[in-house]
């Protein structure tokens, strides 16, 4: 007891630390980064309409995702909005099978499963008029 205690009063005195060695070698080491998504990960639609494939403004996309697992399935929607050009932007979209559905007020309700292959890929709808009932 009495070599630990006039070891650390020494030390103390002094002014150095009992384990300088393991504090420089925290101070170096920087933990790994983590892979960034790359920014560039986006699916484009493209929604037109009419015999003279106009672009849709304002139409709602819909892309349905469902991840299937042993005990439970996970299910993710999201949910964005047609520009002026008719064009929808879904950011860090999921690759794999998606469901792609777009609601316009006085357009055909449209919905289909697609392959979604590539971070960058453009997918064009094209919407109909509804029947008329008379």
């Amino acid at each position: 007891m009495k070599v630990i205690s006039s070891l650390l009063v020494s030390a103390t005195l002094t002014g150095m630390s009992l384990f300088p060695a393991v504090a420089q070698q925290d101070k170096n080491t920087t933990p790994p980064k983590a892979a960034a998504p790359s920014p560039f990960n986006r699916l484009r639609i493209e929604v037109t309409g009419g015999d003279g494939d106009k672009p849709i403004e304002n139409a709602s996309v819909y892309l349905k995702t469902v991840e299937q697992h042993t005990i439970k399935d996970k299910k993710t929607e999201i949910n964005v909005k047609t520009n002026q050009s008719g064009i929808a932007h879904i950011p860090e979209a999921p690759q794999g099978r998606v469901l792609i559905q777009v609601v316009a007020e006085g357009w055909k309700t449209y919905g289909h499963w697609f392959d979604v292959t590539d971070a960058k890929q453009t997918i064009k709808i094209h919407l109909d008029r509804p029947p008329k009932w008379y």
